[in-house]
Parts: structure tokens; sequence; C-alpha cells
């Protein structure tokens, strides 16, 4: 009877000694208040469209493919001592070109100059995305690529 009632002290003992240290609901944790404002906040930095992860990547492939083209249309305008040219046409690339006699007058050429720059800058974007498209895929594909492109 001696070593129950022994063991059934010690583990009383043991029992009280978990109850008094326990630390309830996260304890020992910083409390976070979770405000109105910093949750709407933190809300709106989610993003906002309904991609697939597969649409999201194609798209991010897309875009880093267009910059790594952009990237070495730069550098060889800059290598042929064009890159002030490059600069002020890149804008046609994207649609946003404003009038030709404005880059003509900034650029000190004639329009018809201007016009023939644009058509040879569209001209080398397009070859150096075909590059880049059939580095990656086989030669057979680059215009279903290309056209796969125009999608995003």
């Amino acid at each position: 009877m001696r070593s129950f009632l022994l063991a059934s002290l010690k583990n009383f003992l043991a029992n009280d000694w978990d109850k008094m240290n326990a630390q309830k609901r996260g304890g020992g944790q910083t409390i976070v208040s979770l405000e109105q404002e910093s949750a709407e906040s933190r809300y709106q930095l989610e993003p906002s469209h309904d991609l697939t992860p597969e649409r999201h990547f194609e798209r991010q492939w897309a875009l880093t493919l267009l910059e790594q083209v952009l990237a070495a249309l730069r550098e060889k305008y800059h290598a042929d001592d064009k890159g002030d040219l490059f600069e002020e046409l890149k804008t046609a690339l994207t649609g946003q070109a404003g009038a030709y006699a404005e880059m003509a007058e900034r650029l000190q050429r004639s329009e018809g100059a201007i016009k023939v720059a644009v058509h040879r800058l569209w001209h080398r974007y397009r070859e150096l995305m075909r590059a880049q498209i059939a580095a990656t895929v086989g030669e057979g594909d680059v215009e279903d690529e290309m056209r796969h492109l125009m999608t995003y």
C-alpha cells in the first residue's frame, strides 16, 4: 500500500507542476493585433488576377524573352555606335512612339529617315526574337511559338 501511495503522490505532484508551468493559448508569444487597416493593406498586395500557375509561368516566360531580345537589340545598337537612335526609337516597339516628325527633329534627321530606321528596328527585333525562340524550340515550331507568344 505504501508504494501505491508514494506513486500516487508523485503523479499528483508531477501533474500539479505541469499545470502551474503550462503556457496557455500561445503563452510566451507576442500577440499580433489584426487591425482593419493593416488587414486591408495586406489584402491589396495579393494578386488580383485569376491566372493559373501554368498561365502565369508562360506569361513570365514571354516577358523575360521580350526583355532579353530588347537587351540584345540595345547592345547591338550601342555596339554600332547608334545608342541614341535606339533609345529614341525603342518606343516604336511598344506602340508608344511619338510622331515621326518630333523624333526627326530631336535626332536632326528627316522624317523619312526615321520611318526607315523604325522599319529596320522592327526587322532586327523580329530576327532576334526568332533566334531566341529557335534556341528553345525546334526550327519547325518557331512560327507556332511566336503566334502563341502574341496571346500574352
